[in-house]
């Protein structure tokens, strides 16, 4: 059933003090879907920490920073690394997600080891040296029918185990089962005790992996715990107008955009950080719409419109994006796609894709033509159809050599530097003049942009620098 790599095969095949050895977790779960298995957890029974560390010296390099929770990480010569561990108890001590003793038995039972993982997904194990899937809890058939269901009661002393189930929904299309929705409402108020880092290592997993990321999304408002994320309750019931968006409120247009998003190629082919930003922004691309959205009467038709909602969202999502401790590099790019995301309503011209351009640094035109892309998309039953000026802003900024980022300024303070000048907060205005005279098309070189600077008597320029641009000069391009 799973393919073991040989190296992994032949370490669990030869070492006598791994005779009870057994694949868990990810791994057996990816294997059944038909997923590239790239992470490898072997449990052990039967042997102590040091007896498992032991063996495992004799075939390769061995980690012991895992001690602490009964790890042993071995590098063998191929350069693999594989996760062995001994079987545990956990009792819960105090809140959170750290508040537990760590007790490890290696005679405790497959079943019983089993018993402490979180999904029954998750809680399967392979024996591989009779071929045998260990089933104690029926994750196999829940995989089958797509059903998230916790393996037992413990689940709740974990918090963490519900945003865990909130990607796990969103990356395979899981449908949570009654008594799990149950339970994780039961819990919807331990969001708190979780620690920030956990929490967006769970919101990115979702992000970038995801194939139905509305199924996580629906998850958290099944079991109530969208009411820890208010910036995402909110669009919940904002109203559209039903000629442009027919699917229904923000959040479930929110919900088939970002499905949308992850059928795209340009996504699937993406690196991590990439598929990150775009998911989120998506996701937030419309909660302005919660605090602009209003009726109104035109021609004697009620229309509902949300006027200024790309702008007054920002806040809005950098709040959401703070929330679950998005680093600010990531924050940087998602912002200028939330405030540009209607760029394809303005007219394509050299001047605008170039100015576009600026705007969404450090995001790309690229980045923001797929965002608006999986807007367009989202309103079934209308049919997926990007906007017209969309396909024309990527044949513009391809033209232009501005599709991937943003013109590399002409005058860059070196040449400031060339005229004599010490820098020095004069710097700043001086460059962010010239980059904007550059991007309006007035200079296309830097012999043209010095020619340019020299005709700008407000710019904080001392004679020295002035007197140096009326000289004849070298071609310095």
């Amino acid at each position: 059933m799973l393919a073991v790599p040989d190296d992994l095969a032949r370490v669990l095949h030869d070492a006598p003090e791994l005779a009870r050895a057994y694949l868990v977790g990810g791994c057996v779960r990816d294997a059944l879907l038909k997923l590239p298995q790239k992470d490898f957890d072997i449990e052990v029974f039967g042997v102590s920490y040091e007896q498992l560390a032991k063996a495992l010296a004799r075939w390769g390099k061995t980690d012991l920073v895992g001690r602490s929770f009964g790890v042993v990480k071995l590098t063998v010569a191929s350069g693999a690394v594989y996760d062995f561990t001994i079987p545990r108890r956990d009792s819960k001590t105090s809140p959170g997600h750290k508040g537990f003793q760590i007790t490890f038995d290696p005679n405790i039972t497959p079943r019983d080891a089993a018993a402490r993982r979180d999904f029954t997904i998750n809680a399967m194990m392979y024996d591989p040296r009779r071929n045998e899937l260990l089933d104690f809890f029926g994750g196999a058939n829940d995989l089958n029918n797509k059903v998230l269901r916790h393996t037992t009661d413990a689940f709740s002393e974990d918090p963490l185990r519900v945003l865990r189930g909130m990607q796990f929904a969103g990356r395979f299309g899981l449908t949570a089962a009654p008594e799990t929705i149950a339970l994780s409402h039961s819990i919807r108020h331990a969001h708190g005790e979780l620690a920030v880092e956990r929490v967006r290592e769970e919101w990115f997993k979702w992000a970038s992996r995801s194939t139905l990321p509305s199924a996580g999304l629906r998850f958290l408002v099944q079991i109530g715990w969208i009411e820890n994320y208010p910036e995402l309750q909110a669009i919940i019931g904002t109203p559209q107008d039903p000629e442009w968006h027919p699917e229904g409120d923000v959040f479930t247009h929110t919900c088939h955009c970002c499905d949308a998003l992850v059928e795209l190629p340009e996504w699937k082919q993406a690196d991590e950080e990439c598929r990150i930003v775009l998911s989120l922004g998506v996701l937030t691309h419309d909660m302005g719409k919660a605090t602009t959205t209003q009726r109104v009467e035109r021609d004697g038709v009620q229309r509902i419109i949300s006027p200024g909602h790309e702008e007054v969202g920002v806040p809005i999502a950098e709040t959401f994006l703070n929330r679950i401790n998005t680093p600010r590099h990531i924050v940087e790019r998602i912002v200028p796609l939330v405030r540009n995301h209607m760029a394809h309503l303005h007219e394509v011209t050299d001047r605008s894709v170039r100015r576009l351009a600026r705007r969404v640094a450090p995001e790309s035109i690229e980045g923001l033509c797929i965002l608006m892309t999986t807007d367009a998309y989202g309103r079934p039953p209308k049919p997926r159809r990007a906007p017209a000026m969309i396909g024309a802003l990527r044949e513009r900024a391809a033209a232009l050599h501005v599709q991937d980022r943003a013109p590399e300024p002409i005058l860059k303070g070196r040449h400031l530097i060339e005229l004599g000048m010490t820098p020095s907060p004069d710097f700043g205005p001086i460059l962010d003049a010239a980059y904007d005279a550059q991007i309006e098309g007035r200079f296309f070189t830097l012999d043209e942009a010095f020619t340019w600077l020299a005709a700008q008597p407000e710019l904080p320029l001392p004679d020295s620098a002035r007197a140096a641009l009326n000289r004849p000069r070298m071609d310095t391009n």
